[in-house]
């Protein structure tokens, strides 16, 4: 892992000095069955983004781990308008980690999977027309696709007024893609949520006050808690946190086993 800000694990044992790749490679690693992990960033007064984007969030731990998470993961899941607003380029990785995912047994890079209810998607977008594996687009039985799209997308028809997002996890799981991240936005999180299907939330807090405006990670209808437990909590030497968590009941993982 090149140099950086350090990250240390400060609970549950706390680590001896810096985390470097494999330990924590080790602390976010590959389940052993399907899991959908959802990855996001705040502040922690809530806020979901800075001047309108979660790159204002973002510094170089967070990028680090969100790289990792990437790595880790068969699909990358991520709503149409996140897409667009976010400026998606193509998935890609850095050698050592194609690396990591050929000794592995993975294909080199994710497969990128979009959920649009709509097809409002520009077939041209680097994240499309350039992805090293072609994207799949989940969207409903309706949505008429723009010209060209087609040509660069698998399109998986699912629902009728809205994308049947259970119904699509299992065909992205026939697919072959067990590991899912969801990189958001808060409405298909919140979505996500409400079907019951978030297995693991990585979450950042950025230490900085974004004040009144910006929007929570999660949107949508109101729907039931959805209880988690806490896995690990990493500190970089900037004072961002990270946070995991998974469904109550998970087993841990072996404190001492990242170092």
């Amino acid at each position: 892992m090149s140099a950086g800000t350090p990250i240390r694990r400060i609970w549950p044992a706390p680590s001896s000095g810096p985390l470097d790749e494999a330990e924590l490679t080790h602390l976010y690693r590959r389940a052993g069955h399907p899991r959908l992990r959802v990855n996001f960033v705040t502040s922690p007064d809530g806020a979901v983004s800075l001047h309108g984007y979660s790159a204002g969030l973002s510094g170089e731990p967070d990028k680090r781990v969100f790289g990792l998470l990437r790595m880790l993961c068969d699909g990358l899941l991520v709503a149409a308008g996140t897409l667009r607003h976010e400026g998606y380029r193509a998935v890609r990785l850095s050698e050592p980690r194609r690396a990591w995912r050929r000794e592995h047994g993975l294909t080199e890079y994710p497969t990128l999977v979009v959920v649009s209810r709509s097809l409002a998607l520009d077939p041209a977008q680097a994240a499309l027309a350039d992805a090293p594996v072609r994207p799949v687009v989940l969207t409903t039985e309706a949505a008429a696709p723009p010209a060209g799209l087609t040509d660069v997308v698998d399109l998986v028809r699912l629902g009728g007024d809205a994308v049947d997002l259970a119904a699509g996890l299992a065909e992205l799981r026939h697919r072959g893609l067990g590991q899912l991240l969801c990189e958001g936005g808060p409405h298909l999180f919140g979505a996500l949520t409400a079907a019951d299907l978030v297995d693991e939330l990585c979450l950042t807090v950025s230490p900085l006050l974004a004040g009144a405006g910006p929007g929570r990670i999660t949107a949508g209808d109101p729907s039931a808690p959805r209880p988690l437990g806490l896995r690990h909590v990493l500190a970089a030497d900037d004072g961002v946190l990270m946070l995991r968590y998974a469904r109550a009941g998970a087993p841990a993982p072996a404190s001492a086993a990242a170092g």
